[in-house]
């Protein structure tokens, strides 16, 4: 994760100045993100979400009109069952007079065609008025039988037509009635009973081709199944599904077990039938299509934000990372500027504070050394050492203060770019000269080191001044009082000479070597720390066709190695 870190997240402007950054490069990178995900992710989510519930509901009504549609044909073909077991028996008695079905063998003959042309028929009986079966042919003894007390025989007489519900009756077996009654001029009637085992009727409701894990069964208005159902119940049971209520046409509703299981239920009434048709199914086996697609919906939408946020956070940061580049590289380069522009200044300061200085000091050094002369050539003042030491302590003050002065002519010299061969020990230890007095307030010891033959540097001598400058001024921060500073000058190669800077001071944690060479990275920032010095030192370095690189160990020390050529090129040329 802290590699996926953006350079810019932690950045704070710890510059000079402190002035307000231009760019929030954290906000911007963040507004970046929201906007474009925003307009890429919004449609695409928008479009699942719709595509998902128009795909969902467009299933559903499917399914539904499936299972409408199914009862529907089952409706038609009980329907049509009944119609046409009804209808034969309307033509036995509208074509036969109630003698002739009454004599013996008749409905025999007549039950032996329904048989063979209809199925399904048990046995056929002739009712007189009083509700005497006056004929009967089948594998029952129920010549003679009376069924005026039956609801079945109220019901023809008053509807001139009966279908009963399935019922055990005398048999103790599943069957069904049909009677059809004729009214004769004179008032008498007869009718025609027929009793029809169900299983035509089961075979009908099992052809039915019905998916997920479907029921198709038939109850009466009570609830009660009168063919056998898979899921609900056996024939003459109360069905485990309330009676669903009354409607001309085919209906079809969702509706929850008591576990909580979703059913799709289809029904239908059939008319002048005491009958219900209904088809049960399974909600989620029937979606299991829907889930499945779901599912690859869901992948593909979660792949799809994962890539387009991918993409959009990668390309964001780039984005931002090279605005944060170009902003540090502009930023640099204005303080860059600005710090040469304070050099020049410091540069002509020292060079106007030299010749100021130097005047009085030659002035000093000349009479002071006519001073020793007269003393040497008197013969009273000549054997006075202690005069004479004080002379000779002015005169070597008035050196020393001297050689400063050199010093400041020469940096001040070197503030404008002059490339020529530079002697790197003499140039160090003039950098080192402006750090002795400090290092031996604070018992620092330095050490200059430099190996016989290393050939002079082609460069500018003011940048290498800096550059050496600033490695010994950071050392001297980071080291406590009675430290050591080691500087080392060694051939690396024919055309490149290594320089070392080494400390024993507090060292750099691992987590920051990676940022020293940052513009504005310090800390030292509330110390007056601006992160500049080893930024322009690494660039001076590079300007001059260099390399350095950095080891450090935390609580033992740092070591700065600096490579420079010996010859410096074209490109370095025109850079510097």
């Amino acid at each position: 994760m802290k590699g996926l870190k953006p350079k810019f997240w932690d950045y704070q402007d710890v510059s000079a100045d402190n002035r307000e950054r231009p760019f929030n490069f954290r906000r911007m990178w963040k507004l970046t993100i929201f906007l474009t995900a925003g307009v890429a992710l919004i449609p695409l989510i928008s479009l699942a979400i719709v595509d998902y519930h128009v795909t969902q509901r467009s299933i559903e009504s499917e399914n539904l009109l499936r299972t409408a549609r199914l009862v529907s044909n089952a409706r038609r073909s009980i329907s049509f069952f009944f119609a046409g077991h009804r209808a034969a028996l309307r033509f036995i008695v509208k074509e036969n007079r109630f003698e002739t079905l009454n004599k013996p063998g008749s409905l025999e003959q007549i039950l032996g065609n329904l048989k063979e042309s209809f199925g399904g028929f048990t046995d056929l009986g002739l009712i007189d008025p009083l509700g005497n079966q006056r004929n009967y042919t089948g594998p029952f003894k129920l010549l003679g039988k009376n069924y005026s007390e039956q609801d079945w025989f109220k019901e023809v007489c008053k509807r001139g037509a009966y279908i009963s519900g399935v019922f055990l009756g005398f048999r103790h077996i599943p069957h069904m009635v049909i009677a059809v009654k004729r009214d004769l001029p004179n008032g008498f009637f007869y009718i025609i009973r027929a009793t029809l085992d169900t299983k035509n009727l089961n075979d009908l409701l099992s052809g039915l081709e019905i998916g997920g894990q479907g029921d198709a069964f038939v109850v009466n208005r009570k609830g009660i199944l009168q063919t056998p159902s898979l899921y609900h119940g056996k024939v003459l049971e109360k069905a485990s599904l309330s009676v669903p209520k009354y409607a001309l046409r085919t209906r079809v509703f969702e509706e929850k077990d008591l576990n909580g299981t979703p059913f799709i239920i289809g029904y239908r009434y059939i008319s002048a039938t005491p009958f219900i048709v209904m088809v049960v199914k399974h909600k989620r086996k029937l979606m299991k299509s829907w889930y499945k697609t779901r599912f690859d919906l869901m992948i593909f939408l979660a792949v799809s934000i994962i890539v387009i946020l991918g993409v959009v956070i990668g390309t964001a940061t780039y984005l931002i990372n090279k605005l944060y580049a170009a902003d540090l590289t502009q930023i640099s380069t204005l303080h860059q500027v600005e710090y040469a522009n304070k050099m020049a200044s410091v540069g002509r300061l020292a060079a106007g504070v030299a010749h100021e200085v130097n005047n009085p000091l030659a002035i000093i050094n000349e009479k002071a050394g006519l001073i020793k002369d007269l003393f040497i050539y008197k013969k009273e003042y000549g054997g006075d050492d202690k005069l004479l030491g004080l002379v000779e302590s002015i005169l070597s003050s008035v050196k020393r203060a001297g050689t400063i002065t050199k010093r400041l002519l020469s940096f001040s010299r070197h503030t404008e770019v002059n490339i020529r061969s530079v002697d790197l020990k003499k140039l160090i230890e003039e950098v080192l000269g402006f750090l002795i007095k400090e290092a031996e307030y604070r018992s620092i010891t330095i050490s200059l080191d430099a190996s016989d033959g290393i050939p002079p540097v082609e460069s500018d001598e003011g940048k290498l001044q800096e550059i050496f400058l600033n490695l010994a001024n950071n050392a001297l921060a980071a080291m406590k009082d009675g430290g050591c500073l080691d500087i080392r000058i060694r051939p690396k190669d024919v055309n490149n000479v290594l320089v070392t800077v080494s400390d024993d001071g507090c060292g750099i944690p691992k987590k920051n070597l990676e940022c020293i060479f940052e513009p504005f990275f310090s800390t030292k920032t509330k110390k007056g720390g601006t992160g500049l010095g080893l930024s322009l030192t690494v660039n001076f370095v590079r300007e001059m066709g260099g390399e350095i690189a950095v080891e450090s160990t935390v609580g033992e020390g740092t070591t700065f190695f600096i490579t420079l050529p010996t010859k410096m090129g074209r490109k370095e040329r025109r850079n510097i």
